[in-house]
């Protein structure tokens, strides 16, 4: 990050982000959009690094069907291949004329083995090849198990389903200009005592040294009772705020870092929820409005909230 040249007095700094203040060591943003800190960590075996459970519970429900699907066809291609190898005579009522057809009864015989189906068309014969069939079933009865209780992390653990908008704008308020920050609830839940934080993160030159520094960005309301329609957070850039006297070219050449921390409590799940994102300064647009994105219903009996215009904004001069 750059460093933040404007010098101003009695500026509030927050020492409690647990993010370091040693500009020298740190690359990058803090947090990526999607909340997520911005760090590598190094120094571990890799799979000593990753919570498998925490990563299968965040994982995109395509990729996590994927993963699942694959995992399935590759346990049974394993066991088909040990009872080729030891013999497809050893699996009663398998008839095929060709090696490939073999191959594949045997995998057909573990796929029903493996989820305990047992049509009973083949059977094991011979200890081993009984052996063999009575680990994968106890295997398959510990698979699904393992995919049911994942299945169930993933619909049940507690998610703020909130979008904020692409873009922070720079907006005319109360005769001066604001920072604002839209978001919404896009999942049809019930978010009541939200609560938000905004943090300015910048480097700044102390003493000839570069050192990260936060500052706390008041709101011009930092709580809200429910959350059912769209949330401007508002920080009005006042001589108290460290953006006072920030020009449009300030944003553009210069690095800084709005980094939004929210948190609600989600009635569904009687637990609170929280997300996290930000805005580097070529995120924000210096001179916008946002439009309006809901409206009443055709017939008078519903507000209507369009959340594909979250981020919709017009330029207008500051």
């Amino acid at each position: 990050m750059k460093v933040f040249k404007k010098e101003k007095k009695n500026i509030k700094t927050d020492n409690q982000t647990g993010f370091g203040t040693n500009a020298a060591n740190y690359g990058g943003r803090f947090l990526d959009k999607n909340g997520a800190a911005n760090i590598e960590k190094r120094g571990l075996p890799f799979f000593d690094q990753i919570s498998w459970f925490h990563t299968l519970l965040r994982l995109p429900a395509w990729k996590f069907q994927m993963i699942i699907f694959g995992v399935f066809i590759l346990i049974n291609f394993i066991f088909a291949s040990i009872y080729y190898f030891i013999g497809v005579e050893h699996l009663n009522g398998i008839v095929a004329s060709s090696e490939i057809e073999k191959f594949a009864q045997a995998y057909f015989f573990s796929a029903q083995t493996f989820t305990t189906v047992g049509y009973g068309h083949i059977s094991p014969q011979g200890f081993l090849t009984s052996a063999i069939a009575a680990t994968e079933a106890l295997s398959g009865l510990l698979g699904f198990a393992l995919a049911t209780g994942l299945l169930y992390g993933r619909f049940s653990k507690p998610k703020a389903h909130l979008k904020f908008s692409e873009n922070a704008i720079i907006a005319p308020f109360q005769g001066g200009k604001a920072l604002m920050i839209r978001v919404a609830s896009y999942k049809n839940t019930n978010l009541t005592d939200a609560e938000a934080k905004l943090t300015l993160a910048m480097t700044v030159e102390e003493n000839g040294v570069n050192v990260n520094r936060f500052f706390p960005l008041d709101l011009e309301y930092n709580t809200i009772n429910a959350l059912t329609l769209s949330w401007t957070l508002v920080h009005h850039i006042t001589e108290e705020s460290p953006l006072y006297e920030y020009t449009k070219e300030d944003f553009a050449n210069e690095k800084g870092e709005i980094l939004v921390f929210l948190k609600a409590f989600d009635e569904m799940f009687s637990n609170t929820v929280a997300i996290r994102t930000s805005y580097i300064f070529k995120e924000i647009v210096y001179g916008a409005k946002f439009l309006q994105m809901f409206e009443h219903s055709n017939d008078n009996t519903k507000t209507v909230i369009h959340i594909d215009k979250l981020n919709l904004h017009e330029r207008i001069e500051i």
